[in-house]
Order: structure tokens, then C-alpha cells, then sequence
């Protein structure tokens, strides 16, 4: 028995000691929720639990910039929409100015007011449409291209491509088949009888009455006086005897064609029994890889390239290459949580301006204008009318590439992003937060032992009067 050193009472202190520690531990958990809220709790399951998080972050904001750029898109799909409506009465108001055996001049002129001003509010939706300050339709967003040979390239469309922080993406546009009109040819220099032809051509069908004795020069102006029916023009080649007359496709590409039937005489083409001919569309390879091309016009989608093309005439009919580079530009959606390109997605947004709806060959929407070259005051219906086409068409290819982004891969892409969200909030759970259940047990375990060990602490501080005692005996 001693009484210098009371063991019983050392040892019952450190119990309480760890006893209050662990009920501290229990609180503190109850309290905040979690099982680890320093690296003292779980040295490992801290590191593991910071690197799920960062990943809850990241996914995360990746799932609200994927939700920012779906409206970035609905406000672009939005203007589109409405230019395509403008587009729809432009074409309304041309085919009612065609009418011209029915209106009058002052109802074409009429018309003329109302395509200018449609024109003018395409335009100014174009220059207007904007998100978060940034306009959208303008051309703001489309990719920056240099070293264009505008000789052997009419015009580019690039809606997506992957350029190099810094740095540029090297385009080659290699021609390794022509462009072709259809064309047949009839290799007399004059006609020794009256002869009806059956000429078809792309634009439709026109019966063409040639004289006895006409010339090659003649026949060539007959046929011609039908090209916009017909679609097939005429020329003459060579002189003399050796005079040759020459029907050619207005238009490039398989889809054109010459057709000649003599309906009455004889009207012999150079080819023998062949009265048809079809053109050819240019055989072209971009960056190696075979490009879908009708007549001049061409589309890839391939290796992270995503482009519509056309050539020149020269370009389209010349077997040779290439080069432009793609410097820039484009709106980056970064959908994925890690900074990198395969987190990121990228598209080009065109101007839709009037100046740049159309092509080269037919012209542009700004041409259709009262003092273009397609107006309608001018009688120029027929050519107005293939431009307001091609502008439809491209809104119409433009709004689907836009509408393909964003749900076969935005909206994809968000909803595997919350899965995987969930997935790692669960498991990051596991690691750090706390379970109520278990940590309320612990609790009051920790409480009694508390208050039991304090009780014993007590009896342990009385047990050196039993010294006194003894000396009091």
C-alpha cells in the first residue's frame, strides 16, 4: 500500500483521458458528418478522398459548362430558325414575281420592297444574335483559315477542326479526277434539212425547230434561246468544214446531263447511237481522305475535320494540290473534366449573313437585291430563285450539324457525366463521410465509459486514506 504514487488512479486517468478523446472523435463526427476531417482520422483515406473530390469538381463543371453550351446553341438554333422562315417567304415572293403574265410591274417592284427588306432583317439578325455578350451568327465563331488559293477555292465552310494551341492545322485539297459538264457533239457545220429536236438538259425539257440550210452558228443560237428551260448550252468549234457544234450541261457533275432526240430529221451526234451524256462530279482527296463531292462542291468529315468546300472551275477541272492552313478560330466546348482535347469539342459557326448565303457559281442572297445581278425587278427570277435554294440549304444543313452537337454529343456527354458524378460522390462518400448509426453507438458508449470512468476515478483518488487508516490503528 502506498502513497506516494496512486496507480490505480494514474492508470484510471489515462482511461478517462482516452475515453474523452474517443467521445470528442464521436462528437465531432456527428456534428460535421464526417469520418475524416483531418489527415490524423485516415492519412489514406484522406489522399483518396481529396482526389475523388477534385474529380466531383471537375465533373461537375463540366456538367454545367455542357449545360451552358446546350444554350449557347438554343439561341443560335433560335436566329436560325427565323432566318429559315425569312428564307421561305423569300422564296414565296419570288415565285409569285415569275408570275408574269398575271401581275404587273408595279407588283414585281412590290415584291422587290419585301425581298430587300427580308434581306435587311437577315442581316441584322445575323449581326445581333448574341450570348453573354458574344455574338454568335456574325462569323465571330468561325475557324480563321490562310494561305486560300481563291483561284482553285471558291469557299470554305469548316464547322469543326482541331488546331494546335499554338500553331496551325495544314489542309490539302488534292484533285485527282476533273469536273466534267456533260456534253455531246454534232460534227456537221450545217444541216441540209429541216430537223426537230427533243433537248433535255437539267433544267427541264424544250422541243428545238432547226431550218434546212441552218449553220452550226445558227443551230448553236437556237439551242441557246432555250438554255435557261433547258439548262444545256451551245457552242461552235473550229471553221469552215471542220466546224463542230458542241452541247454542253450548264452545270458540273454526274447530275447534269445532255439529252438529244430528233423528233423529226436526222441529227447525228459524233458519239453514234449515244443521244445522253452525264457529267462528273470532281474526284478530290482532303487530307488523304475521299471527300463526298457533287459538281464542284464537296463535304469531309473525317480526323477531326469537318468541312464543306468548293472549288472554282478551274480549281475543280485541273488534276493537282493544294494547301491552306487553319489558324484558329471556332467556339471550344470544354464538356469533359479534364483540360485536354478529348475533353473538349469544338464547331465553326459561319457568318449567315446575305453576303455569304448562296455560292459562287449561282451568287449570293445579297445579289438578289434591287440592284443585284439576281433581282427581281431585273427579271431575274430563275437565278434568284436557285440562290434563295442553296441559302435554305445551308441554314437547314447548318441548324442540323448544330441540333447533331448537341445531342449526340453534348447532351451524351452530360448524361454520362452524371453518372459518373454519382458514382464518385458515392464512393468518396464511403471514404469520408460518417455513419450516423455507428457514430450515435459509438457515442454513448463513449459516454458511459466517460461517466463510469469518472466514478472510478474517484474511488481510485480515495484509496491512499486507506493508508491513513492503517497509521490511525
Amino acid at each position: 500500500m502506498r502513497i506516494n504514487t496512486n496507480v490505480a488512479a494514474i492508470a484510471t486517468t489515462n482511461r478517462l483521458i482516452n475515453n474523452q478523446d474517443d467521445l470528442n472523435v464521436r462528437l465531432e463526427r456527428l456534428s460535421t458528418g464526417l469520418k475524416i476531417n483531418r489527415g490524423a482520422d485516415d492519412p489514406a483515406g484522406l489522399i483518396a478522398s481529396e482526389v475523388l473530390r477534385s474529380q466531383i469538381r471537375g465533373i461537375s463543371q463540366a456538367i454545367e459548362n455542357s449545360q451552358r453550351a446546350v444554350n449557347v446553341i438554343s439561341v443560335a438554333e433560335a436566329a436560325l430558325n427565323e432566318v429559315s422562315s425569312l428564307i421561305l417567304d423569300l422564296r414565296s415572293l419570288i415565285t409569285h414575281s415569275a408570275n408574269t403574265g398575271a401581275i404587273s410591274q408595279s407588283e414585281i417592284e412590290a415584291d422587290q420592297l419585301q425581298v430587300d427588306s427580308i434581306l435587311e432583317a437577315i442581316d441584322r439578325i445575323a449581326n445581333t444574335t448574341s450570348f453573354a455578350g458574344r455574338r454568335l451568327i456574325d462569323g465571330s465563331l468561325s475557324y480563321t483559315v490562310s494561305g486560300l488559293h481563291t483561284s482553285a477555292i471558291a469557299r470554305t465552310m469548316l464547322f469543326g477542326a482541331r488546331v494546335p494551341e499554338y500553331g496551325a492545322t495544314q489542309v490539302t485539297v488534292s484533285v485527282i479526277q476533273s469536273a466534267q459538264t456533260a456534253q455531246l457533239v454534232y460534227a456537221g457545220s450545217s444541216i441540209n434539212h429541216n430537223v426537230t429536236l427533243e433537248l433535255k438538259g437539267t433544267e427541264g425539257t424544250e422541243l428545238v425547230a432547226i431550218t434546212s440550210g441552218s449553220s452550226v452558228q445558227q443551230i448553236a443560237a437556237n439551242i441557246n434561246a432555250t438554255t435557261l428551260v433547258t439548262g444545256v448550252s451551245a457552242t461552235v468549234s473550229g471553221t469552215g468544214a471542220g466546224s463542230r457544234l458542241l452541247l454542253n450541261s450548264v452545270e458540273f457533275g454526274e447530275r447534269a446531263f445532255v439529252s438529244v432526240q430528233p423528233l423529226e430529221g436526222d441529227f447525228i451526234i459524233s458519239a453514234g447511237a449515244r443521244t445522253q451524256d452525264n457529267g462528273q462530279d470532281a474526284g478530290v482527296l482532303i487530307n488523304g481522305q475521299v471527300a463526298a463531292f457533287n459538281a464542284l462542291t464537296g463535304l469531309l468529315r473525317a480526323n477531326g475535320l469537318d468541312m464543306e468546300i468548293e472549288l472554282t472551275v478551274a480549281g475543280a477541272t485541273t488534276i493537282g494540290s493544294t494547301d491552306f492552313y487553319i489558324t484558329g478560330g471556332g467556339a471550344t466546348f470544354q464538356i469533359g473534366p479534364d483540360v485536354n482535347p478529348s475533353g473538349q469539342i469544338s464547331i465553326g459557326i459561319p457568318s449567315i449573313g446575305t453576303a455569304h448565303l448562296g455560292d459562287v457559281q449561282n451568287g449570293f442572297l445579297n445579289t438578289i437585291r434591287g440592284a443585284g445581278r439576281n433581282s427581281l425587278v431585273g427579271g431575274h427570277a430563275t437565278e434568284a430563285e436557285k440562290v434563295v435554294v442553296k441559302a435554305l440549304n445551308q441554314i437547314a444543313v447548318l441548324r442540323g450539324r448544330l441540333g447533331s452537337l448537341q445531342r449526340n454529343q453534348i447532351e451524351t456527354n452530360m448524361n454520362s457525366q452524371r453518372v459518373a458524378l454519382e458514382n464518385v460522390m458515392a464512393s468518396e462518400s464511403a471514404i469520408r463521410d460518417a455513419d450516423i448509426a455507428t457514430e450515435v453507438a459509438a457515442l454513448t458508449r463513449a459516454q458511459i465509459l466517460v461517466q463510469s470512468t469518472t466514478s472510478i476515478l474517484g474511488i481510485a483518488n480515495q484509496l491512499p486514506n486507506n493508508a491513513l487508516s492503517l497509521l490511525r490503528s
